[in-house]
């Protein structure tokens, strides 16, 4: 529309016939530079996390997690638990002493451990769940912020497609006047 190009390198008059910018110029969206970072990056995961540097380093690393991964189920916990067991008849014949040194250094450490470490993990993933969900609905907001800055953007057109219009218009007199 010619009215729209004219607007936006001229303006429009105020009451007192004076030019006033036009709305386009007195606002201009700067994108913040953590939105275009965090569409390269994606969500955090656990691997992320994992250290790059140096091949010894990446091995040992890729040791503990899947040792880990093998320690922290319920199958290794049922097996750690048959082989406190074997020990306990002698803890039992041993006397009081026995059986807590057996309760605390074998059946807690191997048993517990296995167990411990399996909860651990629904926690964690379920933490991943909610990571993603966050990040989701940051994105979300995002994107609805920029739909309201298009918004407003074609409401400052719109406004100054009247103002324009008004300034143009013949002025009535006041009334009574």
């Amino acid at each position: 529309m010619v009215v729209d190009a004219e607007i936006r390198t001229s303006g429009h008059p105020d009451a007192a016939g004076e030019m006033i910018a036009p709305m386009s110029t007195l606002f201009t969206h700067v994108p913040h530079p953590r939105i275009s970072e965090r569409k390269a990056e994606g969500p955090p995961k656990v691997r992320d996390q994992l250290p790059r540097d140096g091949t010894l380093t990446r091995a040992n690393s890729w040791l503990a997690v899947k040792i880990t991964d093998g320690v922290g189920t319920m199958w290794c916990a049922y097996i750690f638990a048959v082989i406190a067991l074997i020990s306990l008849p002698d803890a039992l014949k041993a006397g009081t002493a026995a059986i807590i040194s057996w309760i605390a250094q074998t059946f807690l450490q191997l048993v517990l451990l296995s167990i411990i470490i399996v909860g651990q993990n629904i926690q964690s993933a379920a933490s991943d769940k909610r990571a993603e969900a966050t990040y989701n609905d940051a994105d979300a907001v995002l994107h609805e912020a920029l739909q309201i800055q298009a918004h407003l953007e074609a409401q400052d057109t719109a406004i100054e497609s009247i103002l324009t219009a008004i300034a143009r218009a013949p002025h009535c007199p006041a009334p009574g006047a």
